[in-house]
Parts: structure tokens; C-alpha cells; sequence
């Protein structure tokens, strides 16, 4: 059963939620992730610490659809979370239970013999498949590589500030990272980053790019710097917002630059340099993400669109490698009523180990 897609309600109206109202709602979502069906007020009425006529339940159910948190899947039926609701639920009322030792000796005990047996690679796929079987959900693993050689790399916009890295290599293996971007990035300047990193630092590891167009975006600088000092010097231009993120240098009078072809020809050098230098910092940025990427720990029914789910949720944790940099996700991906409570520290503890792991290599 999927979720309905519905409307995000105000932030106001989640915290002026009461004490009653929050009770009924979180009962009603935990019945949906209990058994999937929906919940009416009478049934309600007999679960509820408070005393509560299935009459006052219908109209805090009633204010309770009306700010986008549950629906009725039928006429006449009892009342469902919205995709919302759950997020809401999720975010704001869950208590996340401890893992039973007896889950935790097995996990770790798997994880590491796994690796003794058969190496890190063994692990990881033990590891996920016990995961399948202690959620019933499917295990979802992917690794990166700390030393992957760029053969190309293309950014795609995923949402309004994730983008994906796709990163293939000279090897022709393909890496999928999520990585978090600027809101008021525009697609047209990740495109150019990913242009301009084909062309100029194809053959190297993310850290060896990054230091690459660092030490080519000093240089342009310098040579800014030099060719403006002229331009200043004779008057015709001035700086703007020195120091400042964004430099400018704003020309005074471009009719004093006509028959003078060697200021021009430095004017027009500086503007190609402004340009690249704007270019080369978004790369850099970009690079900098996804060598650390963070990706979202619940995705939840429509909000997992890598996977292209909308009736299945995801939870996941990375995988920490040397520095504590992100080498990989590990994850579940199952219905929408998962037992959050308990998968996420689960999942978590699983990546934890495999994180040691691969740092004792």
C-alpha cells in the first residue's frame, strides 16, 4: 500500500498540534505500521489513555486531514498517515528502540567473519544480506573507491539542494553519490562544472582534481590581479567589493578604451578570467561534496526518487572510510510502514561495524 501524495502543512500547524491531538494521530500511524490498514474512531476510542468519544476523536481526525496528516483511503473508512503524516511521525514523534544484544553480537559476528573468510567484500554482502533477513526488507549496499581515477563525471540535479555525482572510471566502474549542493546553484553551472572537469582533470582522483583547479584558480587570480593593476593604475577601472566573495572590476568610461587595443585585449582577458574563476570555484565546491557527500538518512515513499520507489521508503547510513570520509551508503529499502523505531539503529550499528572494517584493512 502506498502513501497518498498530498500537500506539506504549515509549520505553524504542526506545533500547535495538542497533547490529544498528536496521541490520535501517532496511534493511528502506529496501527498503519503494525498492520497496513486503516484506523476509525471507534477503535480508536478503545486504545486512547484518555477518555474520548469516537465523536470528539472524528473531529480532531477531521482537523487532523484537514493540515494534510491523514486521509481516508475509502468513503467511510478509517483514516491512514499521509506520505507527510509519516515524515511528521518520523522526524518529530518516533522513539528510535535500542538494538537487542543478541541482534548486535550477531551482526558484528557475521560482519567479521565474513571479512576473516573471505575479505571486505564478504562482509558487505553477508552483512546486507542479514539485513534482509532481520528487516525483511532488501539490504542495498555501495561502496566507493578512495583512489577512483575520473574518466567522466556528470551532475545531476535531484532535488532542489541534492544533486547526484556520477562518477565513471577509467576502469568503467560507475559510482552514484548523493551529494548536497547550493539551493541557488543553477543546472546550466552544473553541467559547466561537470564540462569543465572532463576537460581538464580527467585521469585523476577527486583530491588530485580539486588540488588541480585550486592551483589553476590561484593562478587566474594573480593574473587578475596583475592585468587589473594596469587598467586601475591608468584610470580606467576600479575594483568593487574587494575581498569580498565575488570580486568586480567595473570599467569607467569603455569609450576611453577605444584605439587602445592593449587595454582591451586586457579587459577582454580579465572578463574570460572572471568566468573561468567563477567556473573553477563551483568545481571546486562540487568536488569538495562529493568526496564527502552526506546522503539523507529516511527517504520515505515519493521522497526516494533515485530509486524511482514512490511506494517504498529507504533507510540508510554511510560508510566511513580513512578520515572519517564517507566511502559508502548501507541501507533497507522497504514498504512505507517499515518498523523505523528499530531498522534505524539496526542499519546504523551494521555501517559502524563495516566502517571499522574497512579501516582495518
Amino acid at each position: 500500500m502506498s502513501l497518498s501524495p498530498d500537500r506539506a502543512p504549515e509549520p505553524s500547524a504542526l506545533s500547535a498540534l495538542d497533547s490529544r491531538s498528536r496521541e490520535i494521530f501517532r496511534r493511528i500511524v502506529e496501527t498503519y505500521l503494525a498492520s497496513g490498514e486503516p484506523v476509525g474512531s471507534r477503535s480508536l476510542s478503545r486504545q486512547l489513555p484518555m477518555t474520548l468519544s469516537p465523536a470528539s476523536i472524528r473531529n480532531v481526525m477531521q482537523d487532523l486531514e484537514e493540515i494534510g496528516l491523514i486521509y481516508a483511503p475509502h468513503t467511510s473508512a478509517g483514516r491512514l498517515p499521509t506520505q507527510v503524516g509519516l515524515r511528521f511521525y518520523v522526524d518529530a514523534l518516533l522513539e528510535f528502540g535500542g538494538l537487542a544484544d543478541e541482534e548486535r553480537v550477531r551482526i558484528a559476528r557475521q560482519a567479521r567473519e565474513a571479512a576473516e573468510g573471505g575479505g571486505y567484500e564478504n562482509a558487505l554482502t553477508r552483512t546486507t544480506t542479514l539485513l534482509s533477513d532481520l528487516t525483511r526488507g532488501a539490504g542495498l549496499v555501495l561502496t566507493t573507491k578512495d583512489d577512483v581515477r575520473l574518466r567522466h563525471i556528470e551532475f545531476v540535479r535531484v532535488e532542489a539542494e541534492k544533486a547526484l555525482a556520477v562518477l565513471v572510471g577509467e576502469d568503467g566502474a560507475i559510482e552514484n553519490r548523493v551529494v548536497a549542493i547550493p539551493a541557488n546553484i543553477s543546472a546550466s553551472a552544473l553541467t559547466e562544472a561537470g564540462n569543465y572537469l572532463n576537460a581538464h582533470a580527467r585521469g585523476g582522483t577527486l583530491a588530485e582534481a580539486r588540488a588541480k583547479i585550486e592551483s589553476a584558480r590561484d593562478a587566474a587570480r594573480n593574473e587578475i590581479d596583475e592585468l587589473a593593476a594596469g587598467l586601475v593604475d591608468a584610470g580606467l577601472a576600479f575594483w568593487a567589493g574587494a575581498g569580498g566573495a565575488r570580486q568586480q572590476l567595473i570599467v569607467r568610461g569603455q569609450a576611453n578604451l577605444i584605439g587602445a587595443s592593449s587595454e582591451a585585449q586586457e579587459l577582454e582577458r580579465i572578463r574570460l578570467l572572471f568566468a573561468d574563476l567563477e567556473t573553477q570555484t563551483d568545481v571546486i565546491d562540487l568536488l569538495h561534496r562529493a568526496e564527502n557527500g552526506e546522503g539523507v538518512k529516511i527517504f520515505i515513499g515519493s521522497e526516494n526518487k533515485l530509486f524511482s520507489l514512490s511506494g517504498s521508503s529507504m533507510i540508510a547510513a554511510p560508510l566511513r572510510g580513512a578520515d572519517q570520509r564517507i566511502a559508502g551508503v548501507l541501507g533497507v529499502i522497504g514498504p512505507t510502514r517499515l518498523n523505523y523505531g528499530r531498522i534505524v539503529p539496526m542499519v546504523e550499528y551494521a555501517a559502524q561495524i563495516l566502517g571499522e572494517l574497512r579501516r582495518g584493512r
